[in-house]
């Protein structure tokens, strides 16, 4: 009996395993199964929005897409850097994601309504969604040092207000409700940047930007990309076969192409500088970069729909050139916290300040509105600028003779 009881302990403690303690964050894992299978349930939350926006290209669309799309964000990092953190790929991170996964999938369903008069729903199901997370970071911060046990606590209480505020602002009118979030958003977003940025140095140590976190956020770029092709497809598929609308189409696929090597090719899978500057700023970055393509897909059915028109459609043009200039201008900001902006100054200096003028022009691009087969054209021609100054730039250090 007493061989059978420490056996039992013993599969126990393997299966579930206490929160791995701050300061203990492995450099060097492999991003596992459950994690993508977490990261694509994101998505299809990001996928409403974009439906959802696809729909409402207005000034209030947008404004929903952007507060919606920064709720689903914020709550992605936290149960990533929860298990970056504290999590093991064991019978209690399984648990740990499995909770998490069962309130996206009612939250998704409440996106498309989440502006409205029955917003209600999401409100409240968001404000439980950080209730559990809430309640991960506290399980995890049972066992802190006292070092840690400060900024963990604030971080606690500040996900613990976050998850209030969402369900008391059901009780809110649309409009209300919607900047009540809008402006939540931007609190928590600060509350992370400020204990990062006010981290001691023993606190700072304790977390760094990893190769597993690095490949994390650069799948989700990859996977949000996908809404680009997605949104092609239905644009195609719901239009009359003509040769016009297939061009149209193929042409935003070059432009999701564009913001593609915009950001693989400059800024993504590297790690930041180990400063608490630096981790702030490649963390938040990845929001509006992130949201920046998602709205890009967004627009494109109706570019496809309005492919015979002599002008593109005003909201149509902005939201597509817009985005391309925030991926442009989001990436090389991003770039501005590697490692390589410094290994490499003379590749990224000139990089950054061509990829701003390149961004003026594709806001201007989006003024002219020409029409929508010259502007997925013209686009991909304007994101193709940054990267033929980079290869011409390394095909020159390739001829400079050895020292």
């Amino acid at each position: 009996m007493t061989w059978q009881k420490q056996n039992w302990s013993r599969v126990r403690r393997e299966l579930w395993r206490p929160p791995r303690a701050h300061g203990r964050q492995p450099q060097h894992r492999v991003v596992g199964p459950l994690e993508l299978f977490y990261d694509l349930t994101v998505v299809v939350l990001i996928g409403q929005a974009a439906h959802h926006l696809a729909d409402h290209l207005t000034w209030r669309g947008l404004a929903e897409f952007a507060v919606i799309f920064a709720l689903v964000w914020i709550a992605w990092l936290n149960g990533t850097l929860h298990h970056e953190l504290h999590g093991y790929d064991d019978a209690r991170g399984r648990v740990m994601f499995l909770l998490q996964i069962l309130i996206l999938i009612p939250l998704g369903a409440f996106i498309p309504k989440a502006g409205s008069e029955q917003g209600a729903a999401f409100a409240i199901t968001a404000g439980i969604l950080f209730a559990v997370l809430a309640l991960l970071w506290y399980l995890a911060g049972r066992g802190d040092t006292p070092e840690f046990r400060k900024s963990s606590g604030l971080y606690v209480a500040g996900t613990a207000t976050c998850a209030a505020i969402l369900m008391a602002s059901a009780l809110l009118p649309p409009d209300a409700r919607l900047l009540t979030w809008g402006l939540l958003a931007l609190a928590a977003l600060g509350g992370l940047a400020a204990i990062i940025a006010l981290a001691s140095p023993a606190q700072a140590a304790a977390f760094t930007i990893t190769d597993a976190l690095t490949e994390r956020f650069g799948l989700l770029i990859i996977i949000v990309l996908g809404e680009t092709v997605i949104g092609v497809v239905d644009g195609l598929s719901g239009e009359p076969t003509s040769a016009t609308g297939v061009a149209v189409g193929l042409g935003s696929v070059l432009v999701g192409f564009g913001a593609w090597w915009t950001y693989f090719d400059f800024a993504g899978h590297r790690p930041p500088h180990r400063t608490r500057g630096a981790t702030v700023q490649w963390l938040l970055l990845h929001l509006p970069l992130t949201a920046a393509v998602t709205a890009m897909g967004a627009a494109m059915p109706t570019l496809i729909e309005h492919a015979h028109d002599d002008r593109t459609p005003p909201a149509t043009a902005w939201v597509l050139c817009a985005g391309a200039a925030i991926v442009l201008c989001a990436t090389m900001a991003l770039a501005a916290s590697l490692q390589a902006w410094e290994n490499d100054r003379r590749l990224y200096r000139p990089l950054a300040r061509i990829s701003v003028l390149v961004a003026v022009a594709a806001a201007a691009l989006g003024a002219l509105r020409p029409p929508p087969l010259a502007l997925a054209l013209t686009l991909f021609l304007l994101l193709g600028v940054p990267w033929l100054f980079a290869v011409a730039h390394r095909l020159s250090r390739a001829e400079e003779p050895t020292p």
